[in-house]
């Protein structure tokens, strides 16, 4: 049991999780900070940010908020200085914060629908990710998670550019892990398939009544049911943790067996 609880610790680390505030980054915030993490949460939802750090607290970890827009370098570079200042390190990063964008055809879709979601969940990852690679360097190494999801990986008849967002980030964590492999820095992507977050919630309400539709997606999965942010809390506290220390530039799939298909 010690070997265990030794290879999942993160005692010592600091851990910087954007979109940190709820949904898959707010689980994961009380995970790793569970896990022996000081942890940085950032968002640009202030009042449940400050309530996922209150909530960290209350439980005896260490944790702080910051309010971010990830497209921002200007702000993603003040940010990341002030984490390192104020923890004194910066070793893990969860680049989670993203955006479904519109659900319409691609012909239908204007260049501004496209934009706005890539500026977030592309160009947000590839800032927070190009501002937190010296600091992890500073500590020694460091690891790097980009939330993608099962549509980064299949395709799907919905959503363009989230699914192509999220295709992007798949390949940006595969070359980042060859980049910096020799810097200690590992780099992976995780892939959720039907998670009830927030982000889900508002998009399956516009289908119906909500559990009803919850209902029938679980029915697509094998597994008979949808998922919960703490399944992909689970997945990335491996990625980070010493238990994962030798794998990188790889995709790990959270998806009930959906894509097993």
């Amino acid at each position: 049991m010690k070997q265990v609880s030794r290879l999942f610790s993160l005692n010592g680390k600091v851990a910087l999780i954007t979109g940190g505030a709820r949904g898959i980054g707010g689980a994961t915030a009380q995970l790793l900070a569970d896990a022996g993490a000081k942890v940085a949460v950032v968002d640009l939802l202030e009042n449940e940010g400050v309530e996922s750090v209150r909530e960290i607290e209350a439980a005896g970890g260490a944790a702080r908020f910051w309010k971010l827009d990830v497209s921002d370098e200007a702000a993603v570079a003040r940010v990341f200085a002030e984490v390192e200042a104020h923890f004194g390190r910066l070793d893990i990063l969860i680049n989670n914060a993203g955006i479904e964008g519109e659900n319409i055809p691609t012909h239908q879709m204007t260049l501004e629908q496209w934009e706005r979601v890539m500026r977030i969940n592309v160009t947000g990852t590839f800032l927070c990710t190009k501002h937190a690679i010296a600091a992890m360097e500073r500590a020694g190494g460091g690891a790097i998670v980009n939330v993608s999801s099962m549509y980064g990986v299949v395709g799907g008849p919905d959503v363009p550019a989230y699914h192509a967002s999220k295709g992007a980030v798949r390949l940006m964590a595969k070359t980042d892990a060859l980049l910096y492999a020799t810097k200690n820095i590992r780099a992976n992507s995780i892939h959720p398939g039907f998670i009830r977050t927030p982000m889900v919630e508002h998009a399956l309400s516009k289908l119906g009544p909500l559990e009803h539709v919850i209902a029938g997606m679980a029915q697509l999965n094998p597994v008979q049911r949808i998922g919960v942010p703490e399944d992909i809390a689970a997945g990335i506290l491996y990625l980070v943790s010493d238990a994962g220390r030798y794998v990188t530039g790889t995709e790990l799939i959270i998806d009930g067996g959906y894509t097993a298909r």
